[in-house]
C-alpha cells in the first residue's frame, strides 16, 4: 500500500473516522488488498464495535499475521470485546511473546485471564442451579422483613421523597409493572414496597468477593426503585428498568432494581437466567464500565436486603488520602517521566512544579486520579507538552499508547490505572479548540497554547 494513503489512513484513525476508513478500503477489490490494508480494516472495523467483521478480516492474513504482535494484539482486542476470554488471553499471550514489554498488551492479557477464570466459576454456579431451574424454582410465599428492621432502614431525605418514593402499590398496579417487565417480581421485594415504595436505604453498601470498578471488596448504591412508573427512579420509571437496558446496553437477563453514584455506569439486577422469568431471581452487580461485566451478590432479593451495610465500613478517605499526598510529594517519578524532565529546560524545578500541582488535586478530591475537571485538564496538558517536546513526532495513537507510561502506571509516582477515554476525550477536546494542530498524522500543540502550559507550570 502506497506510503500517502496509509498517512491518510492514519489520519482518519487518530481523528475517530474508522467508517471513512472501512468505506475507502471496501471499495479496493479483494485481490488488490495487501497484507497492511487488510490489518488497517480490521482494525477499524475494531473501532466501530463490529468485532466479528474484525476477526473476518483478520482471518484473512493469518498465516502471516501469527508472527506479527499487533496483528495479535487486534485478534485479540476483537476476541476481548466478543467475551472470548481464552481465546483472547491465547493471542494477547502470543503478542507479548513476539514484543515483550507493551503494557496495553499485558494488561488485557492479565484481563482476560481474570475475565476467563471468572466466567468459568459463573458457568459452574449457574449450572449447578439449573436441574432447579427445569423443575421451576419455587418463590417462597412469605420472606417478610421484621417490623424493627424496617423501622431503621430507610433514609429520610426530601431527594428520597421526589426522585424514588411513589404511594403504596396495589396488586393491580404491581400485576401491570410485572406484565410491562416481563417478570414476576420476587415476594420480598414486594413486602419492603409495600412498606415504603423505593427511596434511600440507611445502609448503601454491600460487600464483594472480587474487585469491580467502584472498589476493591463492595458496590454501592444511591437508592431502591420502587413499584411504578411516575417517579424517574422507579421500576417503569424514565430511568428505570426498562430504559437502562434499551438505552443504556445493560443485558436483558432481568430487572434493575438500585442505581449507583456512578451515574448509570453500574447497576444492581435481580437475575433471572438460571430460575426462569417466575422464578426466585439472584442479585448481581453489572458494571458498564468493564464491558457489562456481572458479578454475583446475593442468592435472593432478601439476602441482598439484609446484606447492606453502612458506607463507614469502607471509609478510608482520610488515610487514602494521607497515603497519595505522601506518594505526589516523594514517590519516584516513572523512568519515562524521569527522562522528559531531565530535558526541560524552559521551566526551572520542573518536577517540583508538578508534584504541587497533583498536590492540588488530592487535596480537592482526596486521591490521585485524573478525570475530566479543570485540574486534571492542567496536568494532560502538561504530560502533552512534556512528551511532544522530546518526541516531537508523535502522532495521535502513538501518544495515547504511550501515555500510560508517564504517570498512570510506573514508578511509585503513579495511579496504577486510568480511564483511556478520558485522555481520549482530552485530546479531541483540545482540536476541537483549536490548542493542539494535526499535520500529516503528527500533533501537537500551537505556539501560543505551548506558552500558556510553561506558564500555568511555572506558576505551580
Amino acid at each position: 500500500m502506497e506510503q500517502g494513503l496509509i498517512e491518510q489512513l492514519n489520519e482518519w484513525h487518530e481523528a475517530d473516522k474508522h467508517q471513512q476508513i472501512v468505506d475507502l478500503l471496501s471499495a479496493i477489490a479483494d485481490e488488490e488488498r495487501d497484507y497492511e490494508s487488510i490489518s488497517l480494516l480490521g482494525r477499524a472495523y475494531n473501532n466501530l464495535g463490529h468485532y466479528e467483521e474484525a476477526l473476518s478480516q483478520f482471518d484473512k492474513i493469518s498465516e502471516a499475521g501469527k508472527q506479527d504482535s499487533i496483528w495479535n494484539y487486534r485478534v485479540g482486542f476483537a476476541l476481548y470485546y466478543l467475551k472470548r476470554y481464552e481465546e483472547a488471553a491465547q493471542v494477547f499471550s502470543r503478542s507479548a511473546q513476539i514484543e515483550p514489554g507493551v503494557q496495553s498488551t499485558e494488561y488485557f492479557l492479565r484481563q482476560s485471564i481474570h475475565k476467563a477464570e471468572k466466567h468459568k466459576r459463573e458457568e459452574l454456579r449457574l449450572a449447578k442451579k439449573k436441574p432447579s431451574m427445569e423443575r421451576g424454582c419455587s418463590v417462597k410465599e412469605k420472606a417478610l422483613f421484621s417490623d424493627m428492621f424496617l423501622a431503621d432502614f430507610w433514609e429520610d431525605s426530601e431527594y428520597a421523597r421526589e426522585s424514588y418514593q411513589s404511594e403504596q402499590p396495589t396488586d393491580e398496579l404491581i400485576d401491570s409493572i410485572e406484565k410491562e417487565l416481563g417478570y414476576k417480581l420476587p415476594s420480598s421485594y414486594i413486602h419492603l414496597m409495600k412498606h415504603q415504595n423505593g427511596g434511600v436505604p440507611k445502609n448503601t453498601n454491600f460487600p464483594t468477593s472480587e474487585p469491580t470498578s467502584w472498589a476493591e471488596d463492595h458496590i454501592a448504591i444511591t437508592g431502591i426503585m420502587g413499584i411504578g412508573r411516575e417517579k424517574s427512579y422507579s421500576l417503569c420509571g424514565d430511568l428505570g428498568s426498562p430504559f437502562m437496558i434499551e438505552e443504556w446496553g445493560y443485558p436483558d437477563i432481568g430487572v434493575v432494581i438500585c442505581d449507583c453514584p456512578s451515574a448509570g455506569h453500574d447497576v444492581v439486577m435481580l437475575d433471572y437466567r438460571a430460575c426462569g422469568k417466575d422464578g426466585e431471581p439472584e442479585v448481581v452487580h453489572v458494571d458498564q464500565e468493564d464491558d457489562y461485566e456481572i458479578t454475583f451478590l446475593a442468592e435472593n432479593f432478601e439476602e441482598f436486603i439484609k446484606g447492606l451495610v453502612s458506607a463507614e465500613q469502607y471509609d478510608t478517605s482520610e488515610e487514602d488520602k494521607e497515603v497519595d499526598l505522601n506518594k505526589v510529594a516523594h514517590g519516584k517519578f516513572s523512568p519515562l517521566l524521569e527522562e522528559l524532565c531531565s530535558r526541560v529546560t524552559e521551566v526551572d524545578q520542573v518536577e517540583q512544579k508538578i508534584r504541587s500541582i497533583c498536590t492540588e488535586i488530592v487535596e480537592e478530591k482526596g486521591h490521585f486520579s485524573f478525570h475530566a475537571d479543570e485540574l486534571s485538564y492542567v496536568m494532560y496538558d502538561v504530560q502533552f507538552w512534556l512528551y511532544t517536546k522530546s518526541y516531537p513526532d508523535t502522532s495521535r495513537e502513538q501518544y495515547v499508547a504511550a501515555y500510560q507510561n508517564i504517570i498512570a502506571f510506573g514508578g511509585e509516582f503513579s495511579q496504577g490505572g486510568y480511564a483511556p477515554s478520558f485522555i481520549t476525550d482530552w485530546l479531541t477536546h483540545r482540536i476541537k479548540e483549536g490548542r493542539i494542530v494535526q499535520n500529516h498524522g503528527i500533533i501537537r500543540f500551537t505556539d501560543s497554547y505551548e506558552e500558556e502550559v510553561m506558564n500555568r507550570l511555572k506558576e505551580a
